[in-house]
């Protein structure tokens, strides 16, 4: 089980849909974040993508030297990047960063967004675009370790003699996770990925997806492996856990949900109307509404694109849910809270213990100098103290 976390270069809060308890996110904190993650013994952190994100690329970049061990989920934009660009970008990152660079295809699903950027395509000719440009990309560093140049005519894209001088660490190439619940994207990630992540869906609307790409890849001759994308709210209690998501939203008012769920209706995403139907486009409001399967929680979605789901409970029920959804054949577990930072450390402290020997040992002191946890003073053994007046 691989467990990643989320950096917020959208910006970070202890409330959704409000400025209120908002931090600015600069380099400084985005080093605190990457630097817990790493420490704490994630696997590696996803980068968002969008006009308003910052740059993945250059955040990614900045952050090679404040980490060790943490791999960069990355989102390279069909449309946005060439591939011949794009492939160089990769394997410079990749050397750089010693191997620790996963690439992160993104089609995109916002036609404002997009045209704000200079792609006209619709849905089935972006997926078409897409799938030209990630076998480029893939070709280029595959042949880069031999020195060959490769050539490409397609019906958006077309290469003659692209040639990769400096290869990535990863052989072939970095590998390659790719996101999206239409049919033309279930093509796609049988096709050409190595990872294909699923939006917070309910398991049994999530098998039913593992099941279908997988059938499709077995077609091509292929194996896909699959991940999830979901915020987690954890806490020591149920109780606890609850009041915590309750708090999460409420400075939200109306007026702010009805403007948020009419801009993600105009997008063509697929993914994206799966998660408005399961808040009902914003009309459900209730814990007793928003609990759309045991502990899993559609309240995000009301403000948020994207994965709009969270984990909600405490330890023990947030990791028999992440089992749940891992015996359905996931592996691959991107996370994340609000406020980031210090619920990277919340989840690690509470769930780690439960789900990941690598991470317990990390967390335990095993990457660490000095000690672990408080000493109890004047003690000849390094007791540690469990809980004090």
């Amino acid at each position: 089980m691989q467990i990643f976390w989320f950096l917020p270069t959208h910006g970070d809060s202890r409330y959704l849909g409000t400025s209120e308890g908002a931090r600015p996110v600069d380099l400084a904190y985005l080093q605190q974040i990457a630097g817990a993650v790493d420490n704490l013994g994630y696997e590696g952190v996803l980068i968002p993508t969008g006009r308003s994100c910052e740059d993945p690329w250059v955040i990614a970049s900045s952050l090679i030297g404040s980490t060790k061990n943490l791999k960069f989920l990355v989102a390279v934009r069909p449309g946005l990047h060439q591939p011949s660009l794009a492939a160089r970008m990769a394997a410079t990152f990749d050397r750089l960063s010693g191997g620790r660079l996963l690439v992160n295809l993104v089609t995109g699903g916002d036609q404002a967004e997009l045209e704000g950027d200079g792609v006209y395509l619709d849905h089935a000719s972006r997926y078409e675009q897409s799938a030209e440009f990630i076998r480029i990309w893939r070709e280029i560093l595959t042949r880069s370790h031999d020195g060959q140049g490769y050539d490409f005519e397609g019906k958006h894209l077309s290469v003659k003699g692209a040639k990769l001088l400096y290869p990535p660490v990863q052989t072939p190439y970095p590998p390659v996770w790719f996101g999206g619940s239409s049919a033309a994207a279930h093509d796609l990630a049988a096709e050409q990925v190595d990872a294909y992540l699923t939006w917070g869906e309910p398991p049994a609307e999530v098998s039913k997806k593992i099941a279908d790409v997988r059938a499709r890849a077995e077609r091509q001759g292929r194996r896909v492996e699959f991940g999830i994308r979901l915020h987690v709210i954890v806490r020591e209690t149920e109780d606890a856990a609850w009041k915590a998501a309750e708090e999460l939203i409420s400075r939200v008012d109306d007026e702010t949900v009805i403007r948020a769920q009419a801009a993600f209706a105009r997008m063509d995403s697929e993914g994206q109307r799966r998660m408005a139907a399961l808040h009902a486009g914003g009309a459900k409001r209730s814990r007793a509404e928003l609990e759309i399967s045991p502990n899993l929680w559609a309240g995000v979605g009301l403000v948020r694109g994207g994965a709009g789901t969270a984990l909600v409970g405490d330890a023990k029920t947030v990791a028999a849910r992440i089992e749940e959804y891992a015996a359905l054949g996931l592996d691959k577990f991107i996370l994340s809270g609000y406020p980031h930072l210090e619920e990277a450390y919340r989840f690690a402290e509470l769930v780690f213990p439960l789900l990941s020997r690598k991470a317990q040992a990390r967390l335990a002191g095993g990457s660490l100098s000095g000690p672990f946890g408080e000493v109890v003073a004047n003690l000849d053994a390094p007791s540690r103290l469990v809980s004090q007046s």
